[in-house]
């Protein structure tokens, strides 16, 4: 098929073609979850990763909340900097900023669990409706060839979880260079969110040699929107500087950023489910069984004519 393309494209156009094609996809999909997320179904199984995350916090909160705010304190004592720095704020008569400089940094230490524990509820108690929800609206007919197992779909997202955790606190040094803090973390997130949403919006309907052969054709394109989405789930963060004037206001901040996640993370997983099950009916539409099965590497991206449609019934007037 590509032989044939390239009687008729130059390789250049061929590659501008290819990359017009992988962008459509990409940004229909970000369309249609951003319009899936008002959906009564999503709004609602949100409420449960959001319920979980908010009594785990306070819980967590009621027993250790002064303990680590006194250890945070006595460790920022230890250094000179840290103190010479205190007693100039006191001398310009911001002395209030020293009793919120330990719980703040107790609440930035405790963002990136935060983060993660929001994203793996959500792909554990989310994203498995999420994907039937798509693929009964909008892939009907599409066969499901149960590729990856529950206990493979736990052991992937758990592997992945642990390098996440490994390199977050190697990096964490980093942080305290200012463009890093902004750069790293969201980075590290947006990694984790493409190997768990991927996998699992795949998990279904996919055999292992369709995953394989997706995950490697749009490795970039997902890479892409695990990113984008990392930096998305980055935005409650924001909302410590708030925290540093209105510490009291912890109990209101900490669980509007949890809902803050919770639904930044939804829409990660509907934006990989609505790409990933189009990718997949592209492909099977496309390449045949019988070959993908014989020999997976002899997948290459979008195996179509240029003009022909590579998502069937996608490009009818009200597809959703």
């Amino acid at each position: 098929m590509l032989a044939a393309v390239g009687h008729t494209l130059r390789p250049v156009g061929v590659m501008d073609w290819l990359y017009s094609r992988a962008m459509s996809l990409l940004l229909d999909s970000f369309w249609r979850a951003v319009a899936y997320c008002v959906h009564p179904r999503v709004i609602a199984l949100s409420f449960l990763p959001l319920i979980l995350m908010v009594l785990l916090s306070f819980g967590l909160g009621y027993f250790f909340w002064e303990g680590a705010v006194a250890s945070v304190a006595m460790w920022l004592a230890s250094f000179e900097l840290v103190e010479t720095l205190l007693a100039w704020l006191a001398q310009i008569g911001m002395d209030s900023l020293r009793g919120v400089f330990a719980p703040l940094l107790v609440l930035v230490l405790a963002t990136p669990v935060i983060v993660l524990l929001c994203l793996l509820l959500v792909a554990m108690f989310m994203t498995p409706a999420m994907v039937d929800l798509v693929a009964l609206r909008r892939f009907p007919a599409l066969e499901r060839k149960h590729g990856g197992s529950l206990v493979v779909s736990v052991l992937w997202s758990f592997g992945s979880t642990l390098l996440a955790i490994v390199v977050l606190v190697v990096s964490m040094p980093l942080w305290l260079v200012p463009p890093l803090v902004l750069i790293l973390p969201p980075l590290i997130w947006g990694w984790l969110t493409y190997r768990v949403f991927a996998f699992d919006a795949l998990a279904t309907h996919a055999s292992s040699d369709e995953r394989k052969a997706l995950l490697r054709e749009h490795r970039g394109s997902l890479l892409l929107m695990g990113v984008l989405s990392g930096y998305l789930g980055a935005a409650p963060s924001l909302l410590w500087a708030s925290g540093a004037m209105f510490i009291a206001m912890a109990p209101l901040l900490v669980p509007l950023a949890i809902w803050i996640y919770t639904l930044v993370f939804a829409f990660a997983s509907l934006w990989f489910a609505h790409f990933a099950l189009a990718a997949l009916q592209r492909l099977r539409a496309t390449v045949p069984v019988e070959v993908l099965d014989a020999d997976p590497e002899r997948v290459r991206p979008l195996h179509t004519q240029p003009g022909a449609s590579a998502l069937p019934g996608l490009d009818q007037p009200g597809s959703t």
